[in-house]
């Protein structure tokens, strides 16, 4: 029998401390390691680089409406209308009901896009926000509804609309009936028009596909986060459609910006103030053309 043998007894060992997995965030933009706690108070934007992580609607609505700095914004989830879960009975590897099953479970949502009510800095708004996470928030006869609901609510209320997007595009799975949102939510908007009621949009990472072509670019005011994607068809569809090389930074905000498509590009610390006076002198203007009136 060996020293150690006789040794072992008498050490002390001591059992492996399990060490959360979720400590630690790896930046998109830099690749660098972030403490998620540090990420989270920084508004999940990188401290080392300033880039915009991708939020779900919970972040963002804690983020956008007033409340307390320690637990968040103050607000009121608004319904939003239950559709037809598989109206074509799409199937392609999995049927449809299981990859709604799946994006529900994932989520705990019922779909990709949910709506809020409470004060914006001060205004009471209603705002709609697109989930990424839930089937890459593409757009469905769900998402058409509850982008209706919110801009009929607003109407309603006479309160102002803001939508925050984050698309990749139409659901192929509902076809048709998806595409159909695009034109829905145009007369939804216009409705909003009429009323004299503001309309603004929010573009996140990423807006992308018919989203880009219906709503999304429709807004009175038109506001993106920094580097955010923000198209219609892919990049590298677009070059092999015209076979050239794309400019440097092409599909985002920035580029957007300078060629004219966006109003301003917004750090997420400085949007909620932003959207606070631009939908308050929107609404000064509305009632002073009431008054008026």
């Amino acid at each position: 029998m060996s020293w150690i043998t006789n040794l072992r007894p008498r050490l002390r060992f001591f059992a492996k401390k399990e060490t959360p997995d979720n400590l630690w965030t790896k930046c998109r933009g830099c690749s660098q390691m972030v403490f998620q706690r540090e990420l989270k108070e920084n508004l999940f934007v990188c401290p080392h680089c300033d880039f915009h992580e991708r939020i779900g609607p919970a972040e963002r609505f804690n983020q956008i409406f007033d409340g307390d700095s320690e637990s968040g914004g103050t607000y009121a989830r608004l319904p939003v209308p239950m559709v037809a879960d598989d109206p074509l009975k799409f199937r392609d590897q999995k049927p449809y009901p299981a990859r709604l099953k799946a994006a529900r479970q994932k989520t705990g949502e019922m779909e990709a896009f949910l709506l809020a009510r409470g004060l914006v800095a001060g205004v009471d708004s209603v705002v709609g926000v697109q989930n990424f996470d839930y089937m890459g928030g593409s757009m469905g006869m769900g998402v058409g509804a509850a982008f209706v609901a919110g801009a009929q609510e607003a109407k309603r209320q006479g309160l102002p609309y803001i939508v925050f997007t984050a698309s990749g595009g139409a659901r192929m799975q509902e076809g048709l009936f998806s595409l159909m949102q695009m034109p829905r939510a145009t007369v939804a908007i216009e409705e909003l028009n009429e009323a004299g009621l503001p309309y603004v949009v929010v573009l996140t990472d990423p807006t992308t596909g018919g989203v880009t072509a219906s709503y999304a670019m429709l807004g009175d005011v038109q506001i993106a986060e920094p580097g955010a994607l923000i198209g219609l068809a892919g990049q590298r569809v677009i070059e092999q459609t015209i076979r050239e090389k794309l400019p440097e930074g092409f599909q985002r905000a920035e580029f957007l910006l300078e060629h004219g498509m966006l109003d301003k590009v917004v750090h997420r610390k400085d949007l909620k103030d932003v959207l606070g006076r631009i939908i308050s002198m929107m609404m000064d203007a509305r009632a002073g053309r009431n008054a008026a009136a």
